[in-house]
């Protein structure tokens, strides 16, 4: 699904030019459930970035279901994202005063589902973060975690093939965010590719596979169950 090869970004602030991600190279197939992780400023923000369309690499290519990055104009690489990725982010993202419907209804209007169909797709996503009977209640209204499955169920429902999840528990308990991992966990297991951004341990142990990441660089790349005890160190 994903093939990375020499991935490298810099940002040039007035001619000083920092380095955020150095020659990242690494394949995702179909179905893996990956941590990211690092301390601040490791660059896996810029990595998840650049892996969903968000920002293209200063240097390398990235390849996304056998399409080149490079290939694409950003009207492309926009249709892709909305079709194929879903997002979770640790600030939710919600709208507070609209509904939970017309939050999870959000990316569906700008993709090429028929009107006909929005509600079956909106009930099935917010069915399968267990949350049916707040389908009218205002987003504002909700706990935390309840807002985070609802962003779940919003990336869930163009039926991606991917799910970024960028700190999706940093705002809630630890109880809560027990609940969206648990969540995250089904859907991989039901054949969702996940990609989750974290510096929790708790949280990164859900996913099968750790790329960990120092300064810009990988430094280490493999099972969580072989390399998590010695691989993290981010605090």
């Amino acid at each position: 699904m994903i093939s990375a090869r020499g991935l490298c970004k810099n940002y040039d602030d007035d001619g000083a030019v920092t380095q955020a991600l150095i020659s990242a190279s690494f394949d995702i197939k179909p179905g893996e459930f990956v941590a990211v992780m690092g301390p601040s400023g490791s660059g896996k923000s810029t990595l998840l970035h650049i892996l969903s369309f968000m920002d293209r690499p200063t240097s390398g290519s990235y390849s996304f279901s056998g399409k080149k990055m490079e290939d694409l104009s950003d009207s492309d690489l926009a249709h892709i994202r909305n079709k194929k990725m879903g997002f979770v982010f640790q600030a939710f993202n919600l709208l507070s005063r609209s509904s939970v419907y017309s939050n999870v209804e959000m990316p569906l209007i700008y993709s090429d589902a028929p009107v006909s169909k929005r509600k079956e797709l909106v009930e099935k996503a917010v069915l399968a973060v267990g949350l049916s009977e707040k389908l009218n209640v205002e987003a504002g209204k909700l706990s935390g975690g309840q807002k985070q499955r609802v962003a779940i169920a919003r990336a869930l429902v163009n039926d991606p093939d991917i799910i970024f999840a960028d700190e999706p528990t940093g705002n809630l308990d630890s109880r809560s965010g027990q609940k969206v991992m648990e969540i995250l966990k089904k859907l991989n297991e039901e054949g969702k590719t996940i990609i989750l951004v974290t510096h929790e341990t708790y949280t990164a142990q859900f996913a099968n596979r750790l790329i960990r990441l120092k300064d810009g660089e990988i430094e280490l790349d493999g099972l969580i169950l072989e390399h998590f005890t010695n691989a993290y160190d981010s605090k």
